[in-house]
Parts: C-alpha cells; sequence; structure tokens
C-alpha cells in the first residue's frame, strides 16, 4: 500500500478542514481581484490558513507557557535528583530517580514534553496540506476530499509563484528550474533565522538563574544548533507551499514569543528585571510612586483629586451651624 495514501485517509478530517480553509481565503482573494489561477493568490491563501491554525492554538501556547513557569520552578529539585543518583549507573538507581523524577512532575503538574505541544498539533496540518498539495498535483483535476474541486484542485495543483516557481515543487523535484531552488534557499535561510531569534530570545532573556543551570537549558543550547539541520533536510525535500505554511508559522512565533517575553516574562529573569524597571519608570512619570522606609519597598497609590468647597449663601451655613449644635 502506497505510504502517502496511508497517511492521507488517516488525515481525511484535517484535509477537510484544510481545503475549507484554503477556498475560503481563496474565495475571498479572487473578490478582491486576484487572478484565481495565480501562484500569490494560492500562497495568500496559505498564509490565511496560518493565521487560522495559529490563533486557534493560542489558549495551548497559553498553557505551554504556565507548563514552562512550573518547569522553572521544579528545576532546583530535578537536579537535586540528579544529584542523588549522580555517578549511580545500577539498574536499580536508574529506576529509582526516574521514579522520582516522574513523581515530582506528577506533583508539579507538569512535564518536559509540554512545551512541544504547539508543534506537535501542528504537525498533522502540516502533513495534511504536504498531502493536499500532492494529491492536486499528481492527479491533475481530481477533487480534494472537501470543498476543492476539480477546477480549484487544478488551479492550486498547477500554480506557480511569480509564474516561474511552481508550488508543488521541492529542491528534489525541482529537476534543474533554477526559481524554485533558489527560492527554498532564501525560505531556508529565514526559517533558520526566525527560529534561531526565536530561541536565542527565549534562552538570553527569559530564562531565570536556576533555569540556566539546569540539563534543560543545554538542551535547549544543542537545539539552537541542530534545528538548521532540520530546515536544510526540510528545504530539500518539501514543495514550496508548505514551507511557506512552516515560514510563516515561524514569524508567528518569533513575534508571539517576543510579546509574551516582554508583557509576561518568567519572574527572575533578564526580560522580567527589563519590565519591572520600565513599569517604575512609566509610575514615576505618573507621580504615584511612593517610597516606604522598610526595605525599599514601592507602594502604588491612586492620586488625589481633592474636592474643593463649594461656596455657601449666609443662610446656609447658619442652618448649617445650627445642626451641628
Amino acid at each position: 500500500m502506497d505510504l502517502f495514501a496511508f497517511f492521507g485517509n488517516l488525515l481525511w478530517p484535517i484535509k477537510w478542514v484544510i481545503e475549507a480553509i484554503l477556498v475560503a481565503f481563496h474565495e475571498i482573494l479572487t473578490f478582491f481581484g486576484m487572478n484565481a489561477d495565480d501562484g500569490l493568490t494560492w500562497v495568500l491563501s496559505i498564509v490565511g490558513l496560518v493565521l487560522v491554525v495559529r490563533a486557534a492554538l493560542i489558549p495551548v501556547f497559553v498553557r505551554q507557557i504556565k507548563s514552562q513557569r512550573r518547569m522553572m520552578e521544579v528545576a532546583p529539585q530535578l537536579k537535586k535528583i540528579q544529584d542523588k543518583y549522580k555517578g549511580k549507573k545500577d539498574q536499580f538507581s536508574r529506576e529509582a530517580m526516574s521514579r522520582e523524577t516522574m513523581a515530582m512532575y506528577k506533583d508539579a503538574g507538569t512535564n518536559p514534553f509540554s512545551s512541544c505541544l504547539p508543534l506537535l498539533l501542528q504537525m498533522p496540518i502540516f502533513f495534511g496540506l504536504f498531502s493536499v498539495l500532492r494529491n492536486a498535483q499528481l492527479e491533475g483535476n481530481a477533487p480534494g476530499v472537501g470543498l476543492l474541486n476539480a477546477e480549484l484542485s487544478e488551479s492550486f495543483g498547477t500554480s506557480s509563484l511569480f509564474d516561474i516557481a511552481p508550488l508543488h515543487l521541492a529542491i528534489s523535484t525541482a529537476d534543474g528550474n533554477t526559481a524554485v531552488i533558489v527560492t527554498a534557499v532564501i525560505m531556508v535561510i529565514l526559517m533558520t533565522g526566525s527560529q534561531f531569534i526565536t530561541q536565542l530570545q527565549i534562552m538570553s532573556k527569559n530564562q531565570s538563574a536556576e533555569m540556566k543551570a539546569s540539563p534543560m537549558y543545554r538542551q535547549q543550547r544543542i537545539m539552537l544548533y541542530l534545528l538548521p539541520l532540520v530546515f536544510a533536510f526540510s528545504g530539500f525535500t518539501f514543495p514550496l507551499g508548505v514551507m511557506f505554511y512552516w515560514l510563516v508559522s515561524n514569524f508567528w512565533t518569533m513575534g508571539q514569543q517576543f510579546l509574551v517575553i516582554r508583557n509576561m516574562p518568567t519572574p527572575g529573569s533578564e526580560a522580567a528585571l527589563a519590565r519591572e524597571a520600565r513599569l517604575a519608570k512609566r509610575n514615576q512619570r505618573k507621580g504615584i510612586v511612593e517610597e516606604t522606609p522598610d526595605a525599599g519597598t514601592i507602594i502604588i497609590e491612586e492620586p488625589k483629586n481633592p474636592q474643593r468647597d463649594q461656596p455657601v449663601s449666609k443662610n446656609r451655613a447658619k442652618k448649617k451651624q445650627g445642626k451641628k449644635k
């Protein structure tokens, strides 16, 4: 049985949703005057797909942030467990270390794989788009599984970016097409750069001192330099249409991470100290910061608006004095 056909059948519901979103954005773009068969129209439809998917994954991303916070809190306990069994390589010690580590994660309500959840949830969509594009190209005008009818399937499968770079081609299948090769190489560079910047800002600005001393931090440093190899492989294997999805998703991740680090930084990190300094400076400009003598604690008070006494007539003043008596 064809492996692609097997995964295509397995991803049938996801492919249906992908086709529905692609067709919806394609119809909107053509309504506003874009060429229905132009590769740029389909690329922008893929961008729309990314925006919908990543917006839907925002709650998952929030859970990821909370899980990362809890991982930071248990980092000192994890180091104690590792130090306790350091140098012990017998089977009993390894099993005991594994049990204690898993129990600690369970008590904290987290696990080291939770940070990969958004990526894992995107992988079926990624391969679903690959399957949709492959079927549209290989089967000519055969319809998709959902709203991608025969006409749209043929348009998607034969579309080319600027009429020179077919979206269904990759470097491995370009057959000497320079435009495809150059476009794929540029996207690999952009994908690598955006992912490197995302990881670097996390590691340099959003890690506490305890986290930087943990084994997880060393694993992140290794991944920082392994990812370019992953992108190089994808740039050689995957078609341009799928690579556009990955590239735009990387840009979304980079921007999203920048906002999180700026507004919700990890406590004790460089980004958290920078945010506290910004807030203190902003409050000083408003004139509502007051230093207290105990350990330099800062108390924020709302500015007082004293109410001016209103003038009263002599008769009214006499009545008030009479009431007080």
